[in-house]
């Protein structure tokens, strides 16, 4: 799957990406607030998570996309610099997590909101779901901001509810919501 916006690809992830994925997320700066990655980040650990995508990719309904980004024109800028992702998608109940990670040195220039703005659309349009959430940890002031910029409403928070593996740190988790009803008017006000 593939979905394109004016300055981003966003794709499944090959192994020709190991490199630019250790460079970028081995970063901890990035990966201090993310559940999943550890610290220091190896070519072992990318090529699990490469894998894991590509099983993922064949799940029929699937439960995940983890789309990655990439910056436009391909042919110059041939490596991934970020994820964004749905996770624990429930067609029963037409729900859904949104997550995402950006290189530290693509901070601060619109990527991550473009890139969010995307996989928002994807599933409210394409895969029909109700509800996006959310959940970030309540120290990451950037994925905070994030959430509210795209129009998410806090919902609650949860007391140390998730470890960051890079860290070994426990911490409190933001809860965010948005419903496709919202979508419209949260995204005119992004423009």
């Amino acid at each position: 799957m593939k979905l394109a916006t004016k300055r981003l690809i966003l794709r499944e992830i090959t192994m020709k990406d190991a490199e630019s994925l250790i460079e970028n997320i081995s970063n901890l700066n990035v990966s201090r607030y993310l559940l999943v990655v550890p610290s220091p980040y190896t070519l072992k650990n990318a090529k699990w998570w490469i894998n894991h995508c590509k099983e993922r990719e064949k799940e029929k309904p699937r439960t995940s996309y983890n789309l990655h980004i990439q910056l436009k024109p391909a042919s110059e800028n041939p490596g991934i610099i970020g994820g964004v992702g749905l996770s624990h998608i429930d067609r029963e109940q037409g729900t859904c997590n949104i997550g995402y990670w950006l290189g530290e040195q693509y901070w601060g220039r619109g990527i991550m909101t473009e890139s969010a703005t995307a996989m928002i659309d994807f599933a409210f349009q394409k895969l029909k779901l109700r509800r996006i959430r959310i959940p970030a940890f309540a120290v990451n002031n950037a994925s905070n901001g994030l959430a509210k910029k795209l129009g998410f409403q806090y919902e609650g928070t949860l007391r140390k509810a998730g470890v960051a593996k890079s860290t070994g740190k426990i911490h409190d988790e933001n809860i965010y919501g948005m419903l496709r009803e919202e979508w419209a008017g949260a995204k005119k006000r992004l423009r």
